[in-house]
């Protein structure tokens, strides 16, 4: 416990020191369209951009994700809801919750409650530019509220460490996040540590709509099988403060759900930093 107590500290220190750093350096000026978007949605898929919404904005995402025919369970559904506020260029802090969560077993027995909450920080190193990426590293660290009897969570604390990289060419973005989990084990005392990836692209239509496609997978970890996913999603923005999502996910490997659906809303309900006349 200690070691990994260490690890977080250690971890959590890099991202604030790297922050801290980089806003020392007097910034450069940025023409009017390289300033952040009031919304970036990270839903509804597993990677996030490396950088995010304008400063002050609070925003909040809200959706449904529906998972079919895995060799675990017939089905399992949960309505994600997370809150995301952009403390500066630099930091954005972030708590979501799963809840409620129900899912039916093989045995057509199903069960429904809470799901599990995580809370995390996110640092951006390195913001994108014409030549180069935008880099942010993030660490999340879970917490067991869902239930354990009712299988429903595993009831153990876990952690996530993630690098993301971003980079838009023209009308085409692409977002790549690696990651390291280090969960608690199910099957005895400890940890067990995996690996996780994903890579996404984005491409805008219209200035209104796009089509979002990814690739994720995970490895191993403790009981729970490696598995990999594909992705399709349509996205809609209604002006600069809402944006809506729906598609549908592909079990690429025999332990994952064979099919998903997702739908959901991307909403900026505030801006503490406006100014006020």
């Amino acid at each position: 416990m200690n070691k990994i107590n260490y690890l977080l500290l250690s971890v959590l220190t890099a991202i604030l020191s790297a922050t801290a750093i980089a806003q020392t350096a007097p910034p450069s000026p940025t023409p009017e369209d390289d300033e952040p978007e009031f919304i970036v949605p990270s839903r509804p898929t597993v990677s996030n951009p490396a950088e995010f919404q304008k400063p002050g904005i609070l925003q909040l995402e809200f959706g449904y994700n529906g998972n079919y025919r895995s060799t675990d369970f017939r089905s399992q559904h949960d309505a994600p809801l997370a809150l995301r506020f952009a403390v500066n260029h630099r930091i954005l802090v972030e708590l979501d919750t799963d809840s409620p969560f129900s899912i039916k077993d093989r045995d057509n027995f199903r069960q429904t409650g809470a799901g599990d909450t995580q809370f995390g920080i996110q640092a951006v190193l390195q913001p994108e530019n014409k030549t180069r990426p935008g880099i942010a590293l993030a660490y999340y660290v879970k917490l067991p509220t869902a239930s354990k009897e009712k299988n429903l969570g595993t009831g153990r604390v876990d952690h996530n460490f993630i690098g993301l990289f971003s980079k838009k060419i023209d009308k085409t973005t692409i977002d790549f996040n690696a990651i390291y989990l280090l969960a608690g084990r199910t099957s005895s005392n400890g940890r067990a540590s995996s690996g996780q990836v994903a890579f996404a692209v984005t491409q805008a239509i219209t200035k209104n709509f796009g089509l979002q496609g990814e690739v994720s997978g995970f490895s191993r970890n403790d009981e729970q099988s490696g598995a990999m996913f594909a992705l399709g999603v349509a996205t809609y923005q209604v002006g600069k403060r809402v944006s809506f999502d729906a598609g549908a996910r592909f079990g690429l490997t025999k332990d994952a759900p064979r099919f998903g659906i997702v739908a959901g809303i991307t909403v900026g309900v505030a801006d503490i930093y406006k100014k006020r006349h």
